[in-house]
């Protein structure tokens, strides 16, 4: 394998030398905005495409005016990094990349300002995150999704994910692969870190932006998929607890879900409790656009090398 490097503090070195201190602001009070992006290695063409940068990093520079980050990094500034340090990598295989900003400063302090902004960006070989091969158990979980008025759930805050990671672990321990969150009004929320979509009938329902949700990427590139291409309607509206059981199909979305389905949600059974046909459609379109097999979205992706 060759040398990782990750971008750190303003310069790319070798990833064991991208360290903080122990002291530092963030670590302590979770006051760190990240994204998560995907790069797919296309084995017959030899070819690293990398998806969604300039959409990655326009939302996560909204997200740091949420939390009064001050990046001195345009969109374009950071897509030409991000694709220099996978190059300097020569990753041959599926990829996420973190990149993080966050308070660098020694001092103990939980607030947004007074303090300094920096910005470290790192990659790791991954396949899927959740199974999409076969459909998952999920659990609606006991904990509640944060809301706007806590932690915005739209921001990819660090110390937010400390909710997705009870509600994971409940999953868990249940025996499940993954849950779902409701919000405290008892309407569906999403995923633990992962946007839903349940079919019904033909149409394809999602929850709006103001269920708390993060405001996926990924789940917009599939509500164009589904109305554009495979002729599926779709509904943003919130979504009862009782409406996922009775859907047709149900899947998850995101970076690194990718496409997701579901096949059980507290123990009754989805549809068939296979994967169902048009997730499968809906699966085999997004795995053959990320990975550079579809001219009409290449505009979705920047070949790396």
């Amino acid at each position: 394998m060759a040398q990782r490097y990750a971008y750190f503090e303003g310069k790319f070195v070798p990833i064991e030398e991208a360290n903080i201190n122990i002291q530092t602001n963030s670590f302590h009070y979770g006051t760190a905005v990240f994204e998560g992006i995907r790069a797919y290695w296309n084995e017959e063409k030899q070819q690293l495409f990398g998806l969604f940068f300039k959409e990655h990093y326009e939302r996560m520079l909204a997200n740091c005016k949420i939390l009064n980050f001050q990046v001195n990094k345009t969109v374009d500034e950071l897509v030409d990094i991000t694709v220099e340090l996978l190059r300097k990598c020569e990753h041959k295989e599926n990829v996420y990349i973190r990149p993080i900003v966050y308070f660098p400063n020694l001092q103990i302090s939980p607030k947004l300002i007074g303090y300094d902004t920096e910005l470290a960006i790192y990659t790791v070989p991954l396949g899927d995150y959740l199974d999409t091969k076969k459909g998952l158990k999920v659990i609606t979980s006991s904990f509640h999704r944060i809301n706007d008025s806590m932690i915005p759930a739209r921001c990819k805050v660090a110390g937010a994910y400390v909710n997705s990671a009870f509600a994971k672990t409940e999953a868990i321990r249940a025996g499940a692969d993954e849950a779902i969150m409701l919000n405290p009004d008892g309407t569906v929320a999403e995923g633990s870190a992962e946007n839903l979509f349940i079919i019904r009938n033909g149409v394809a329902i999602t929850t709006p932006s103001y269920s708390n949700i993060l405001e996926g990427i990924t789940r917009n590139a599939i509500i164009k998929l589904l109305k554009e291409e495979l002729g599926v309607p779709v509904e943003v509206r919130p979504m009862l607890r009782s409406e996922l059981y009775i859907a047709d199909e149900a899947f998850f979305t995101g970076t690194g879900a990718q496409v997701a389905p579901i096949a059980e949600i507290d123990g009754r059974i989805i549809g068939t409790g296979e994967v169902g046909e048009i997730t499968s459609k809906l699966q085999d379109l997004y795995f053959n656009i990320v990975k550079g097999n579809v001219s009409k979205y290449s505009d979705w992706l920047i070949p790396i090398y």
